[in-house]
């Protein structure tokens, strides 16, 4: 009763109310069905005839209806906006300004169709001024999109109050939709459609006026973007997606290198890829220089005027400017994918996804019914004035009769009909006419006209009634535009380079980082420094440390290295050299870099290179041979490689020479023996294989040689002499053995170095 009672307040007391029942699902998908088709058809998604949506038409009819041709004057946008949502566009003001910036930007639009005067935004994504500042009027483009306006070669319709008529869409031959491109979201589907160049497009539309099947990739190479740029995917790729009218091209920034004095140089930025904001790209870029996260990388200068200029500054001269270049590409817009979805509105206005061949073909049928209907309406308006000149001419022929009724009769149209055989058109012409028109020169030259006329409406009639005389008229008239439009004019000049290019690749971390040599020392305490340059390992400058401590490990490496630190405990830890502490005072503790508890005794340090093999081994005798890349970790826990049973500890960390082919190992036992290292096994993780027996204690020592060149160790004492044993028949055994007493003079500390 509720609901009666207000249906009755709504729409007045005799209007009859009617109570539907309906599923819920099907009058929701019923409402929004309509809803979806409005916005693809109406809001979104462009035509494939003039590449236009109903916003931006609007935009250009209006300001067409206020004069604002290339040679007047300019308006205020506010005027145009106002005009547009007042008499066909009934939406927001602002959402109407936004599409018409868009036509005025040239970083936007590879052909802009406004000329604005003001602040229209620009590359760095400041917006526009308000539209009450800023003045605007019509392009050539725009008045070469629209040509044919005029003369009925499209439909018209009323606008959404029935008030005014605006054209369904424009005839210029001027292919808009590729050209400029276009992008929308509607319910369900979307487009992308990236900017060509016209001059190859207007090619490759003539090749389809003589053959519909012509390649046209025989004449567009790639998009033109307006920002220029390299689209540097394989011809290949580019072609499959204009095949399919899906896919994507991937646009890299155009650079160079500029040499300075003294051998220095920095790296230049010219162009960067469509739809990226300069200043969000800047950005981008200083983040990754105040994140360290391309280390070569030192500065970002903003130096663009007019023109843009982007100055990149490496860390050095040695760095590699490719591979600089090359992290930016991956790591920043500096390479973009714009992507392609050739989804129009085609003919019968029906949303579907065209190849390029397809969508550039729809436009040239088009732009033939076009021609048939300039054509029809041109022959139109000579019959008509064929009509006027005919009543002229008989005027003339019998002046003296036709003044002579004029001045005598009181109604000398119908008398001059019925004497002269006129119709109502051409009497009334008659008696229009101004007395200075009565010369005789006049009856020259409206025959002469009569006469052009002639010719005129034969030659039409026949491009009518002939295909091929139409081919021809197609083909000259694209070529008159394609002239204004050619490569050889600023306008029409391709901006962007077609240039295949490798995938932009993952940079290793020695590329990105400076290599500088560095002494490294890591205190008996945990103290840990990186020293600049090779220095004296037994210098004492060097080997300087706080009271009650002192060295465990110092070697030579360089920045670019990765330096693997093994627990006792099994686990591997991975620091970058380039991110130790300097060398001046003592360092800072290894543990706050990486998560090693305080009783847990390092028990190697050494540079990795991933083509080495390791041989571990922990106190109880078991090991095996694992890769360096196995042990690399890129966290601060670390990663479990050796796993040693309960009350045993990770002991040996040995390097695998690349000729090693036997394993030496001796006990606290002072018992050795020797095997083939082809008996050990290789892993990743685990406790490995028994090298030796042991009866009491535990695994001394053990390293991998070349039994050829026989087992070495150094000589204790102050010479430092290293002792050789070539004949080891005696200590050769299968792995797992017990072994027997080392050669004479083999060290008391059993160990081989």
């Amino acid at each position: 009763m509720k609901a009666e009672h207000m249906a009755t307040e709504l729409t007045g007391p005799d209007t009859p109310i009617g109570i539907f029942d309906a599923p819920f699902d099907s009058a929701l998908s019923e409402r929004y069905l309509v809803y979806a088709l409005s916005t693809i058809t109406a809001r979104s998604l462009p035509d494939v005839r003039d590449g236009l949506k109903p916003v931006h038409r609007r935009l250009l009819w209006a300001m067409r209806l206020l004069k604002l041709d290339p040679a007047s004057g300019y308006k205020k946008c506010a005027r145009v906006v106002g005009d547009v949502i007042g008499k066909y566009h009934p939406h927001g003001d602002q959402s109407v300004y936004d599409a018409m910036v868009r036509l005025a930007q040239d970083f936007a639009l590879r052909y802009p169709l406004v000329d604005g005067q003001g602040n229209f935004g620009n590359i760095d994504g400041d917006n526009a001024a308000a539209y009450r500042y800023t003045e605007a009027r019509l392009t050539q483009v725009a008045i070469d999109l629209m040509d044919g306006l005029d003369e009925d070669a499209v439909g018209y319709r009323p606008t959404y109050n029935g008030e005014e008529q605006e054209p369904e869409l424009f005839p210029g031959l001027f292919p808009n939709l590729l050209a400029n491109g276009a992008a929308g979201i509607a319910v369900g589907m979307a487009t992308s459609i990236p900017p060509h160049n016209a001059a190859e497009l207007l090619d490759a539309a003539i090749a389809l006026v003589d053959d519909a099947a012509a390649n046209v990739l025989d004449h567009i190479t790639g998009p033109d973007f307006p920002t220029g740029g390299l689209v540097v995917d394989p011809p290949a790729v580019i072609a499959e997606s204009y095949r399919t009218g899906r896919g994507s091209f991937r646009v890299r920034a155009r650079w160079s290198i500029e040499r300075e004095k003294g051998g220095g140089w920095q790296a230049v930025i010219a162009e960067i890829p469509y739809g990226v904001q300069k200043g969000k790209l800047i950005e981008q870029i200083a983040a990754l220089i105040n994140d360290r996260k391309l280390p070569i990388l030192a500065d970002v200068r903003d130096e663009s005027d007019a023109e843009v200029r982007i100055v990149l500054e490496p860390r050095s001269r040695t760095v590699d400017a490719q591979v600089m270049m090359d992290g930016l590409f991956r790591l920043t817009d500096l390479e973009t994918r714009v992507p392609l979805n050739l989804n129009v509105l085609d003919h019968a206005r029906t949303p579907r996804v065209m190849g390029l061949r397809d969508a550039l073909y729809a436009w040239v049928e088009h732009q033939f019914i076009v021609l048939d209907r300039r054509t029809r309406h041109r022959l139109a308006k000579i019959a008509d004035r064929i009509d006027l000149l005919d009543g002229y001419l008989i005027a003339y022929l019998n002046l003296d009769s036709v003044i002579e009724i004029i001045r005598t009769e009181d109604e000398p149209k119908a008398v001059m009909i019925d004497e002269f055989a006129l119709n109502d058109r051409q009497a009334e012409a008659i008696l229009n006419m101004r007395l200075r028109s009565l010369r005789r020169l006049e009856e020259f030259q409206i025959r002469k006209e009569r006469d052009g006329l002639d010719k005129e409406r034969a030659d039409l009639t026949a491009l009518i009634d002939s295909p091929a005389k139409q081919k021809t008229r197609m083909k000259r008239d694209l070529r008159k535009v394609r002239d204004r439009y050619g490569p050889e004019t600023p306008l029409g000049k391709r901006r962007t380079t077609i240039e295949e290019a490798a995938p932009t690749r993952d940079i290793p971390l020695e590329a990105m980082i400076e290599r500088e040599p560095i002494t490294v020392i890591l205190s008996q305490r945990g103290w840990i420094r990186a020293m600049r340059g090779h220095s004296d390992l037994t210098a004492a400058d060097t080997l300087k440390f706080k009271e009650g401590d002192g060295p465990a490990f110092a070697f030579h490496a360089q920045t670019t290295d990765k330096l693997l630190l093994a627990a006792e405990n099994g686990r591997f830890f991975t620091l970058a050299a380039d991110k130790l502490p300097g060398g001046r005072g003592f360092g800072e503790p290894v543990r706050a870099m990486i998560d090693l508890d305080g009783n847990v005794r390092v028990v190697a340090f050494v540079p990795a290179s991933r083509q080495q093999r390791l041989l571990l081994a922990a106190s109880d005798g078991r090991g095996f041979i694992v890769p360096v890349a196995e042990t690399i970790a890129e966290t601060r826990k670390g990663k479990a490689v050796m796993t040693p049973r309960a009350g045993a500890l990770l002991k040996i960390v040995r390097a695998v020479a690349p000729g090693d082919d036997y394993v030496a190992a001796i006990g606290d036992n002072r018992k050795m023996l020797v095997f083939p290292l082809a008996e050990l096994v290789e892993m990743t993780r685990g406790q490995g294989l028994q090298l030796q027996r042991f009866r009491d204690g535990g695994l001394s020592d053990a390293k991998t040689f070349v039994f050829a060149e026989g087992l070495s160790w150094t000589m204790k004492g102050e010479t430092g002499r290293v002792r050789t044993e070539t004949d080891l028949s005696a200590w050769r055994t299968a792995r797992g053995a017990a072994g027997r007493m080392p050669p004479t003079g083999f060290p008391r500390d059993n160990r081989f170095a």
